[in-house]
């Protein structure tokens, strides 16, 4: 690993994380979507470290995470009404806008594009942090590229031990999976990425918004790569369990990750017919209530539990395409195994 190595710490220490930043070093930090590597989002020194810690590569475009309004028109040339309508019902928020960027925003944050994203966290003590500065932070999900996004301060410190100084805990993510993003470039509204604000809400304050949200080679927003958010455990839908021959797969257990538990007969007998039951399964609910907003704050961590169990293989279950399903989706459909 090139650079130094910390003794990387947990705490509430707001003085202490914003002396680091301040002094050009990487914090964790807590919003209410994931846990966000933060550095000063206008030096070009702070935005590289970013990069090589998770070892992100130089075309997946960064967001700027900002706490106040006035930040926003120093980093951005224009502001549609629109926009502004999106801002004032989301943020602080859920909710990432993609503007014409000024000079001030570093090339290194857009990939090299004229358009860079904002968003304003809804994270009491992120938003303390960041209103303590004079700088906006760059704040990918604290995590190494394409895996699993963190939702805790313990998750960050899993992976990112000796990479960063410090870890801002600021509790689990109430969210748990990543912001929706907007795009606003020239006469055309794009949601770029489902996120913590649904479709369903987006909509309502702009119907003439177009759904993207399409994997890309060379994102214009982050998240949007074929494969991401994936754990090393690989993952098989439960529409494709029937073309699968699990007695080649060389594994004690499989996990299997159900949206709700009324499923769960049901798929134990489908199972059971291709060879797979008893303690060969190891279960993972997402929900106990049928609540896609609970799926989501548990999806992540779900995930993680696979690896920590040392599952090779799992079956999922997709949510209900409705509410933050749709974005559930988005990351299992992007974390799913793809055989060559």
């Amino acid at each position: 690993m090139n650079g130094p190595v910390f003794n990387t710490e947990i705490g509430c220490d707001l003085p202490r994380a914003i002396e680091l930043l301040k002094a050009g070093n990487l914090v964790g930090i807590p919003t209410e979507t994931v846990y966000g590597l933060a550095g000063n989002g206008l030096s070009a020194d702070s935005i590289f470290k970013i990069f090589e810690a998770k070892n992100r590569p130089f075309f997946d475009p960064l967001i700027l995470h900002i706490g106040n309004m006035e930040m926003l028109y120093e980093l951005v040339s224009d502001v549609p009404d629109s926009c502004k309508k999106l801002i004032e019902k989301f943020w602080p928020g859920p909710l990432t806008v993609i503007l014409p960027k000024k000079e001030i925003v570093p090339d290194l944050i857009t990939s090299g594009s004229d358009f860079v994203a904002v968003r304003m966290p809804k994270h009491q003590l992120t938003l303390k942090l960041l209103n303590s500065l004079t700088f906006p932070l760059a704040a990918p999900s604290a995590n190494p590229f394409k895996y699993v996004s963190p939702t805790s301060a313990l998750h960050v410190y899993q992976q990112l031990n000796g990479k960063i100084p410090y870890i801002l805990d600021g509790g689990d993510c109430k969210i748990g999976i990543e912001s929706t993003i907007v795009s606003f470039m020239g006469d055309e509204i794009k949601i770029q990425r489902l996120g913590g604000i649904t479709l369903e809400e987006i909509m309502q304050e702009i119907p003439e918004a177009i759904l993207a949200n399409q994997p890309e080679d060379h994102p214009v927003a982050p998240g949007q790569l074929k494969h991401h958010y994936a754990p090393g455990c690989k993952l098989i839908p439960v529409d494709k369990i029937d073309s699968w021959d699990f007695e080649l797969i060389d594994s004690e257990k499989i996990g299997v990750i159900l949206f709700e538990p009324t499923s769960k007969s049901e798929l134990e007998s489908d199972l059971k017919t291709i060879g797979i039951s008893g303690n060969r399964i190891k279960w993972y609910v997402l929900t106990e209530s049928g609540n896609s907003a609970e799926a989501a704050q548990n999806l992540f961590s779900t995930l993680r539990k696979l690896d920590n169990e040392l599952l090779k293989w799992a079956i999922f279950q997709w949510a209900p395409e409705k509410e933050l399903g749709l974005a559930i989706n988005d990351r299992l459909t992007k974390a799913q195994y793809l055989p060559k």
